[in-house]
């Protein structure tokens, strides 16, 4: 069984593009080959800024010969059929065979495919994948009509043997495929055949290229680390700079420069964003400082001086870049000694969305919630306005404009530099976190105030305007926000109502939306509103009480049919359910990587207070062990049989019972002693869920257990005496309304 190995040999190949070409060329090769009938024991693709390689070992040698019967027409059917079925299976009717069928005599055609040898079918499959490659940007050269990233120079497709090597023959656009490659650009550009991939690996090192993109990389952290502690340094660690260096370098030297004495002063997120963006730079640290002090950069080819010139033109590169950097450093800094009022200033004229207004807008939102949520998260109300009105002034700062990644982290530094409270400067860093699953949380609780608060706002505004995610898209990260209010709540154990925040915020966004050409008083009236359900527990009815309120205040405020304002009290509920809802769904599958069965969740999703996260985890975590537990088990069947009963019971007698079911009607010890359980089992169940204590509620309903099996066991429900009947269906009631003031079991499986 040969071994293939084809090499792609071009211009450079933008390193953000190469992880994605290996995967295209290993994925596409392979599926045409086996799609076509061959078989491959493995296969590995390579690259490297001027090539794609890719090695499939144990391949077949051709293709299996394939026998297909296909039916067609009868022999007494019109002709026209019998024509369409010889074209379609390229006989003559001379080569079709006639069998006896159920209908009569039919023909059958006996077709024949020969197996291919392997050559023929990658030379074809090759030549598909090169043509349709799916490059995310390519183009052409020179009179053909072949699109690539780069220019294709040349292509390598051999298959070995025991006995040597063979050239697929192979031609596109002008390019025949051959054995011949070549290596490095500079230090080794003669052409070299080769025989087999271990012999294709081996020539390129020699000719100073590392095939293997991860060989790159390790070759690169290893040297750069050495350098560092060599020194009493180290290396910042950052994996997407390493992986995308070792894609701009064939053969990697790592060299180590200095950055000018005139620029260590520079936060070192500066220092370390600056570099990175503009010269793919890796920052050396002094861990007793925390300063950035020294860089590495990664030349592509070996030099006499071993790099001096090299690292001389870097750093003069480099200190331009830098001249500037700390030119936007001082002249921030000056706006933020007096105060970052320019900056707030200048942001409302900062669009943050065509639909929901300026950055500024925003802000005064923002503020408004955090204040509200202050008190709940255990913050200062003025503390956690003030953070939020300046925690976003660094996006009007010109390091910010020049580095947009370092919006929140300048924040802070600008923030002490105003002389504020330590705890807004945290606020302002820290409430866009978290940005990812594992990213760091806001712990403070003016950060944790501004950080909800500004989530919360965002996605208020963008449900009041229907643009919520769909299927995989989600392009203001709407899921994050949602994920990171989850993971705040949770993880700091804050007792939140949602749902009155939601409909707070979807209020507001709604006024802002349709008030561009309301009268004064009108919007005064409106913000009064605003701030009056603020402080209403029931959120809904409070919005009705105050709008009706309006009306009745002010002849001059009427709310026609038809207008937004009417069309809010149908809409505002549906909107707050839907976001609620969504939450709980983000809040579903982060339940259910802690392990928590989908069931269970549903269970406690369906009861009061669903709003308040931090419960409602309680509520599941307890219910999932408890439904682990033989009692559980058990309980869920006793349960279910009786809902079962009742159900039918109440659909067959068109009547609800749900009356007090009376001992005196009890006829044997087993149903005198379930009264008696329910008894005692209700009042600690209602002592426990008033008090939260879930796992005292869940030992309760544990003790039912063994009453109710019993009850089922000794007594028939549906008994020919209607009285004994009725009282019986009624405890059954009891019972399911006893069971549901911890759950709703009825949605738990099995």
């Amino acid at each position: 069984m040969p071994d293939l190995l084809i090499e792609l040999f071009s211009e450079e190949i933008p390193a953000r593009m190469q992880g994605r070409a290996r995967a295209d060329l290993q994925k596409r090769m392979t599926d045409g080959l086996v799609e076509a009938g061959l078989t491959y024991a493995s296969a590995a693709a390579f690259s490297t800024p001027r090539r794609l390689a890719l090695t499939v070992e144990g391949l077949s040698d051709e293709s299996p010969t394939l026998r297909e019967e296909r039916k067609g027409p009868r022999t007494d059917a019109p002709q026209k059929a019998l024509e369409g079925f010889l074209r379609a299976t390229g006989l003559s009717k001379d080569e079709l065979q006639v069998r006896d069928d159920k209908k009569g005599q039919v023909y059958f055609a006996a077709i024949v495919k020969p197996g291919r040898p392997a050559a023929q079918i990658v030379a074809e499959v090759l030549e598909d994948v090169i043509r349709n490659f799916p490059w995310p940007k390519s183009m052409r050269w020179g009179a053909g009509s072949l699109r690539w990233v780069r220019p294709l120079h040349s292509i390598i497709c051999i298959l070995t043997r025991e006995d040597g090597a063979e050239v697929v023959p192979l031609r596109v656009d002008g390019i025949t495929a051959d054995n011949r490659t070549e290596g490095h650009r500079f230090m080794a550009p003669a052409s070299f055949e080769v025989s087999s991939f271990d012999d294709y690996a081996a020539k390129l090192k020699k000719a100073h290229v590392m095939l293997d993109p991860a060989e790159r990389a390790a070759h690169i952290w290893h040297d750069a680390t050495n350098m560092a502690f060599a020194r009493g340094l180290e290396v910042v660690e950052d994996r997407g700079l390493l992986e995308e260096v070792a894609g701009l370098v064939e053969w990697p030297v790592v060299l180590m420069g200095d950055i000018g004495a005139a620029f260590l002063e520079l936060p070192p997120e500066v220092l370390q964003t600056s570099m990175k963006e503009h010269q793919k730079f890796f920052s050396v640290r002094d861990p007793k400082s925390g300063r950035i002090v020294k860089f590495v950069t990664v030349a592509n080819r070996e030099t006499a001086d071993d790099g001096a010139t090299i690292l001389a033109g870097n750093q003069k590169v480099l200190s331009a870049r830098l001249s500037d950097a700390r030119f936007f450093w001082e002249n921030d800094l000056r706006v933020a000694k007096a105060g970052m009022g320019a900056w707030q200033e200048k942001l409302a004229n900062v669009t943050f969305h065509n639909q929901l207004g300026t950055q500024a807008a925003r802000i005064e939102r923002i503020a408004k919630l955090a204040r509200e949520l202050a008190p709940t998260v255990g913050a200062d109300p003025d503390m956690a306005q003030q953070a939020a009105e300046v925690a976003k002034a660094d996006l009007a700062s010109e390091m910010v404009y020049e580095f947009p990644e370092l919006q929140g982290i300048m924040g802070r530094y600008y923030a002490r530099a105003a002389g504020l409270d330590p705890a807004i400067a945290e606020a302002a860093e820290m409430h866009y976190k978290p940005l990812g699953p594992s990213d760091d949380l806001p712990l403070h609780p003016v950060s944790i105030a501004v950080s909800v608060a500004d989530k919360l706002d965002m996605l208020a505004g963008f449900w009041a305007i229907d643009e919520k995610p769909t299927g995989s898209k989600d392009p203001f990260a709407l899921r994050r926000a949602a994920l990171g209010i989850i993971r705040i709540v949770l993880d700091s154990d804050l007792r939140i109502g949602l749902e009155r925040l939601i409909n707070m915020q979807l209020l507001a966004h709604t006024i802002a939306l349709n008030t561009d050409t309301a009268e004064e008083r009108e919007v005064y009236f409106l913000h009064d509103m605003v701030d009056e359900i603020a402080h209403h527990g029931v959120f809904l009815a409070a919005f009705h009480a105050v709008l009706d309120k309006l009306t009745g205040a002010d002849e001059t405020f009427e709310v026609e049919e038809g207008t937004w304002l009417a069309n809010l009290r149908a809409a505002l509920p549906d909107m707050s359910d839907d976001l609620l809802a969504f939450f709980h769904d983000r809040l579903k599958g982060h339940l259910r990587d802690e392990g928590v069965r989908h069931d269970i969740i549903d269970a406690c999703l369906s009861m009061p207070g669903n709003d308040d996260l931090t419960l409602l985890v309680k509520r599941a975590e307890a219910l999932s062990a408890f439904m682990e537990t033989e009692d559980g088990g058990n309980l869920l069947q006793g349960f279910k049989r009786a809902n079962n009963i009742l159900t039918q019971a109440e659909e067959k007698d068109g009547v609800e019972y749900r009356f007090g079911p009376d001992v005196k009607f009890a006829e044997g010890e087993q149903e005198k002693a379930l009264f008696a359980a329910l008894d005692e089992a209700e009042s600690v169940i209602k002592q426990a869920m008033s008090d939260e204590d879930f796992a005292v509620a869940m030992g309760a309903m544990a003790a039912l257990r063994a009453p109710i099996d019993a009850f089922f066991e000794a007594v028939q429900v549906n008994t020919d005496n209607d009285i004994v009947r009725r009282n019986r269906l009624n405890l059954l009631h009891r019972i399911r309304e006893t069971c549901l003031q911890v759950a709703d079991l009825g949605r738990i499986e099995g």
